[in-house]
């Protein structure tokens, strides 16, 4: 180890709120980052407001502060806790800009707070796109023709110099923000104007559209020491930013030749940069020469090496922190085999296949190409002997609904479909070529038809640049599935099912083709026909090594290419419980469900009950090889999770923490005869099904909104006139509202049927009469034998109609009656006992006049859990899994806490990157993650909150358009009260013409398409607003109006924007009572402390 000042405290800087771009991966290296500073017996203080995050969970960082990752609340830190280091790149770009910010501000140096690992000028250099230029141009490495620029002009300059087409990449950012191809002058000044909007630094750069894209991840020590972790190749070519594509480890198209020849070169990459640590080095490769270049280098952890560890089981993220210490590669033991040391190339014996997950569909308008810059909300990633294996794994991982790779659910238009016959194929949008050539989220399907459609390889490989390789795979999956067609349950043979099922067909996928049918019965039928032939998968380990020194981690998957269980299932010396975990991370199921997962094995744990995990993300901590006793990398299906309960033989099956996937697989599995722990299916079953559940209210009369249940038109027509519009649509056995819509208007009735029916086609479609003007209440409890054991009561800010995903939670709450609570807790006690639940639950509630009616019950870990169970400091899911498994519960009355402060969770969006979504919230989830901060009263609490999530308070000017006179009449004091803090308001006309009647001074600005000056679209653009504040007239068909467009390009331009009347009401308080300075900053301990329990 070096000599270096002795290290008794670190900070750790997090990634904050889950983003596009910025996701678990970060929850997951910070983690191990806290878990290698604790084993050398550091103490580590963390700041990241995303309460949902298992590093910000006890028995992690010894202090813990739920604030904004910025300058001002860091350095505030600082000085109070005085730490001696400070780890950068466990946090995303968020904690690395952060820590340029205070490096560069001098706040390191004043108290004298050293930089662990790759130093602060090496980071700038790979962060600062003409820096790193110069430094690789030093030590002959190609990089792509470049110039820095920084405005329009130059950038113009730029172009003429280089040549079209060109790639345009923002300085400092992630998940390519900021960045896109420009084919002319025209295009290339919208992306300026744009990406200088995220960075003042932006790249002109070459395009190399076509190219392949290779990653390595290399480790460096302070002693010089390299080594490179994994290699990884792109599925697509370059022009698909990395987060966006297939991703193939370890590569499988490269030559020994271009693979060492990149290693090399990477290594001499992290060398002359003098990181200390881990790194990630991406190339681009010319297909037809062994021509690079170096396109990027993260000089921190990224999403690929998240990748990379789970890839090879190499734990990147511990092994960087320990050499942020001064260790060398050769000091640190392997934490895999325990006998080898660090300093190890992994060997694989299987390939990986990532899969990204785009949640697109939630969003009208959006555009779905996919480019330079990432949509995709949360990825996959599968383990097999095979690519064809892998590949059809991580197709199903991405979607449960679906079988494998040929199971299309998509149409492409011939050309005989389509409205333009004149243009080509390739010119008409909705055309299979057209898709083709213009790559969306659903582009691997557009192959998969393409192939069926005799496509041949070379063809596709000159529409697409996909490697030939990866398309002959496909074919191999098409041609076994066009010969299964050709057979029946009676004649196909055991050597055709073994090959099919060694290139990762799934029973469901066979059943479709043999059976022509992929119910659940006919599911069984192919089981028990693989079964009698002994085509029956093995548990292969992930051991780094390749089998060639003793493994002493459970990190498991199954195959059917294999003879033999790498490992005896009863080497546990008991039987285990099975934990289902959330699967990829999408909108509605994140980082939270992970969080429940993680908990709940560290409480089986202490029960000294061994637990076994099935999960597939690469992001999670729960996905981490010493989480649980045993961890099977593999799928979170029916036919999966029997595999893995056969070979197991379990105690039983926890389903209730992992979020809608595994509560979806309830009943199936429980029909088979696998044993649940928790709540009884058949309950289950009741609630999830939106008609069982409202007549079992009926039944204990518990009031709810008048419902209906989805039969014929014209009974539904005559449930709509006698309740009266809004109504609202609501699936069954769905997460985060997919395809709950509200009605206003019959004319949109028909169309919103047909998406909600589509959703939930085995399950009924329910209409309920849509309370307005109601306040919505969040309750989480968890239960044993019907006995409510303990409970957290949030309220909403916003009003119904907001999903409780995406709405801002308070609790304790602050403005709810006390009869208010009562009622509640009698409504919850009638049914908890009635559906004799155990485990954990969560219910909704409207309050209006003083009724309350339940509209939503989980019988399931909600994504409020971590929330109530950090701000009470008890943990539910602790006790909820006690209660599952039979330990004593002790029960908590939470309304006898008197808590001295709030917290507020805040939604974290991600509208920048979804371009032409529209930012108005409803009653479909469209949040990507969340934050949440503690204060001493709700609008201190809420500030923080709002500045976590990457809100600014508006310094000088604020645009109002405030929705129709009720409304404006409404906000007329908040209107005031700007006014006299000295904001310059604007207004659309309207908004302008009534606050001027009531005596308050506004410009006005005309509409966008007014066409007229002042336009408000000048103001926003130029970032002449500081914040945009935009409220409907009412939500009914919100379509390509003025007020989207103002929405929209406050969201394009990175201009905050509030669209809720009650946020806006909360908004206006905490500004005028509180500024930045005045915010207090405090640990979570310390909150604590003042808990009178």
């Amino acid at each position: 180890m070096t000599e270096t000042k002795k290290i008794n405290k670190v900070l750790i800087l997090g990634s904050g709120g889950l983003s596009i771009g910025q996701a678990g991966e970060f929850d997951y290296s910070g983690s191990q980052a806290i878990k290698a500073l604790k084993e050398e017996g550091i103490k580590t203080i963390l700041i990241n407001p995303n309460i949902a995050t298992i590093q910000t969970s006890k028995g992690f960082a010894n202090e813990v502060y739920f604030l904004p990752v910025t300058k001002k609340f860091v350095e505030k830190i600082i000085a109070k806790e005085r730490p001696d280091g400070i780890l950068l790149g466990f946090g995303g770009q968020t904690a690395l800009n952060c820590g340029m910010e205070l490096s560069s501000s001098g706040v390191l140096e004043k108290y004298n707070v050293k930089v662990l690992g790759t130093p602060i000028k090496t980071i700038i250099t790979s962060e600062d796109k003409g820096l790193f230029v110069e430094a690789l141009k030093k030590i002959n490495i190609k990089t792509p023709k470049s110039i820095a620029v920084y405005n329009i002009e130059d950038g113009v300059i730029a172009a003429k110099e280089i040549g079209y087409p060109l790639i345009i990449r923002a300085g400092f950012a992630l998940g390519g923000l900021g960045s896109g191809f420009c084919n002319n002058e025209e295009e290339l000044r919208t992306l300026l104007h744009e990406a200088l909007t995220h960075s003042k630094q932006i790249l002109v750069e070459e395009s190399l559209e076509g190219w392949k894209e290779v990653e390595y991840e290399v480790m460096r020590d302070s002693y010089d020491n390299c080594m490179t972790v994994c290699n990884m190749e792109n599925f697509d070519p370059l022009g698909i930013h990395t987060g966006e594509s297939i991703v193939v480890a370890p590569s499988q198209t490269l030559t020994d030749k271009e693979y060492q020849k990149l290693r090399e070169i990477s290594i001499n990459v992290i060398k002359s940069l003098g990181v200390v640590g881990e790194c990630n080095v991406q190339f681009a490769l010319d297909p037809d020469s062994e021509d690079y270049r170096v396109i990027e280098v993260n000089a921190r952890l990224s999403r690929s090496s998240a990748l990379a560890s789970k890839a090879t089981g190499y734990p990147l993220a511990f092994i960087a922190a320990k050499l942020a210490l001064g260790y060398s590669l050769v000091d640190i033991p392997n934490p895999v085999t325990k006998i080898t040391k660090a300093f190890f190339e992994p060997a694989l014996d299987y390939v990986v296949v990532k899969i990204p997950r785009w949640d697109t569909d939630k969003f009208k308008q959006v555009d779905k190409k996919i480019g330079s810059s990432m949509k995709s909300v949360g990825e996959v990633m599968a383990i097999g002997r095979k690519f064809e294996e892998a590949l059809q794994k991580a197709i199903r991982m991405t979607n449960p609904s679906l079988n494998g790779l040929t199971d299309v659910k998509v149409s492409f238009k011939n050309n005989s479909d389509l409205e333009n016959k004149n243009l080509e194929n390739k010119n008409n949008p909705g055309s299979l070529d057209y898709e083709l050539e213009n790559p969306t989220d659903k582009r691997i399907f557009a192959l998969v038809k393409a192939l069926e459609n005799g496509y041949n390889v070379k063809k596709l490989f000159d529409m697409t640049k996909i490697d030939k390789w990866f398309l002959y795979k496909m074919k191999n999956i098409i041609e076994i599935n066009n010969e299964l067609k050709k057979d029946s349950i009676d004649s196909i043979t055991p050597q055709l099912l073994r090959i099919a099922k060694q290139h990762g067909f799934s029973d469901k996928q066979v059943a479709k083709c043999i059976l022509h049918c992929e119910n659940f019965e006919s599911e069984i039928k192919i089981r028990d026909l693989r079964k009698k032939h002994s085509i029956i998968p093995v548990i292969k380990q992930i051991d780094t090594l390749a089998g060639e020194f003793p493994c002493k981690t459970n990190y498991l998957y199954l195959t059917y290419n294999g003879e033999y269980d790498d490992v005896k299932v009863d080497d546990l010396g008991m039987r285990g419980v099975i934990v289902l975990g959330g699967g990829a991370y999408s909108i509605g199921s994140s980082v939270e469900f992970d969080w429940c997962c993680v908990e709940c094995v560290k409480t089986l744990r202490k029960e000294k009950v061994p637990s076994i995990v099935i999960n597939y993300n690469p992001e999670t901590v729960s996905t981490d090889y010493d989480e649980c006793d045993r961890l099977y990398f593999d799928e979170l299906s029916f036919e999966r999770v029997v595999d893995i309960y056969e070979k197991e033989t379990p105690f039983g099956v926890i389903f209730s923490m992992g979020g809608q996937i595994p509560n979806n697989l309830v009943m199936p599995l429980s029909k088979y005869g696998v044993k649940t722990l928790g709540t009884d299916p058949e309950i289950i079953d009741k609630v999830e099904d939106r008609h069982k559940f409202s007549m079992i209210l009926d039944e204990l009369g518990v009031d709810q909104p008048e419902w209906k249940e989805l039969t014929d038109l014209s009974e539904i027509k005559t449930f709509c006139s006698r309740v009266g519009f809004p109504i609202l649509i609501r699936p069954s056995y769905v997460l985060s509202g997919a395809a709950m819509n509200v009605v206003y208007e019959e004319a949109d009735l028909d169309m919103f049927l047909k998406q909600a029916a589509l959703v939930s086609k085995d399950h009924p479609v329910v209409l309920t009469k849509f309370i307005t003007h109601a306040k919505e209440i969040d309750v989480d409890l968890v239960a044993l034998k019907g006995d409510v054991k303990l409970y957290a009561i949030s309220e909403h800010i916003e009003n119904a109609g907001v999903h409780s995903g995406d709405a801002t939670l308070v609790t304790p709450p602050q403005k709810l009656y006390l009869e208010t609570v009562n009622k509640i807790k009698r409504i919850i006690k009638i049914i908890v006992k009635h559906l004799n639940i155990t485990g954990p639950a969560n219910f909704q509630f409207l309050a209006k006049d003083n009724k309350i009616k339940i509209i939503e019950c989980n019988l399931r870990a909600s994504r409020s859990f971590p929330f109530v169970s950090k701000v009470y400091d008890i943990n539910f899911i602790e006790h909820a899994t006690k209660a599952i498994i039979g330990s004593p519960v002790s029960k908590i009355d939470t309304n006898a806490f008197d808590l001295e402060y709030v917290g507020v969770k805040a939604p974290q969006f991600s509208f920048t990157r979804l371009r032409g979504a529209d930012p108005l919230l409803g009653v479909e989830m469209s949040s990507t993650g969340e934050v949440a901060c503690l204060g001493d009263n709700v609008q201190e609490a809420f500030l923080k909150a709002l500045l976590s999530v990457g809100f600014k308070i508006p310094k000088e000017t604020i645009l109002l358009s405030t929705g129709d006179v009720k409304k404006k009449a409404k906000l007329l004091e908040y209107v005031k009260q700007l006014k006299k803090k000295g904001y310059m308001l604007y207004g659309t006309g309207g908004t302008a013409d009534f606050y001027k009647m009531h005596g308050i001074g506004m410009e006005m600005l005309h509409w966008p398409l007014d066409e007229k000056k002042p336009n408000v679209l000048d103001y926003i653009k130029n970032k002449a607003v500081d914040l945009v504040v935009n409220i409907p007239k009412s939500n009914e068909r919100i379509e390509l109006s003025n007020d989207y467009i103002i929405r929209r390009t406050a969201a394009d331009f990175s201009v905050p924007l509030i669209t809720n009347f009650q946020c806006t009401k909360l908004f206006v308080e905490s500004i005028c009572n509180y500024n930045e300075d005045d915010l207090t900053v405090k640990s979570w301990n310390e909150y604590h402390e003042t808990l009178n329990k």
